[in-house]
């Protein structure tokens, strides 16, 4: 069971995979140096997926390529998601490569930060993954965007109609941004914009930020 800081904020539950020990290990560390409970680790896909039943974490760190057989970062990734829906993955890998991306967020990952990334940008990651936001490296948000128009072409006229408010708030949760952000950037007040966010899922008949930022993606809503 999630545990509370003394600050009364909920302790974020987290598990990472990856099989570079030193890495992996140092991660661990990290991020249990920044008050988050890191309750396992994993050396590859399979170790994961064992484990993850009896760990229940709020959040899944995810590398991409594993050196031994069996499944991928995001073959994994997508039997968690299938399997305990609540769990939320970040992957987090050496790759910018296009189609590594793509394959995550086809997984299900709710979004793709590079190792290089630095520690706080990391932290706040994990945090904003586990309140439901889809995060994203800066440029890889760009490279995702651009290739889900391509796609995408042509399918607009099966998208509910919404308002230009709630379009406009639609795309800058599409591309990472928090709510905050959102309100700051269209100077209306925070609670406006979840309720702008609140219509369009119901609109959509879909179920959280994560979900609606995919759904944007791939209608070409971010145009």
């Amino acid at each position: 069971m999630t545990g509370c800081r003394g600050d009364g904020r909920a302790v974020i539950r987290v598990m990472v995979v990856d099989d570079h020990p030193m890495w992996r290990d140092g991660v661990a560390r990290d991020l249990g140096e920044r008050g988050f409970e890191v309750v396992a680790t994993a050396v590859d896909g399979a170790a994961a997926l064992r484990i993850v039943a009896a760990v229940r974490p709020d959040v899944v760190l995810m590398d991409l390529h594993f050196g031994a057989d069996g499944p991928s970062g995001a073959e994994t990734t997508r039997c968690l998601i299938d399997s305990w829906p609540h769990v939320k993955v970040l992957v987090l890998s050496a790759s910018g490569a296009h189609a590594d991306v793509l394959a995550a967020v086809q997984a299900g990952a709710s979004g793709y930060l590079m190792k290089s990334a630095p520690l706080d940008e990391l932290v706040d990651a994990v945090r904003r993954t586990a309140e439901g936001d889809a995060v994203f490296t800066a440029g890889l948000a760009g490279l995702l965007l651009g290739e889900y128009r391509r796609i995408a072409r042509g399918r607009q006229n099966d998208v509910p109609q919404l308002t230009e408010r709630e379009t406009e708030v639609l795309r800058r949760v599409a591309t990472g941004h928090t709510a905050r952000q959102i309100a700051d950037a269209l100077v209306i007040s925070h609670r406006t914009v979840e309720n702008h966010v609140q219509s369009t899922l119901r609109k959509l008949q879909l179920h959280n930020r994560v979900e609606l930022a995919r759904y944007a993606i791939e209608h070409g809503l971010t145009q």
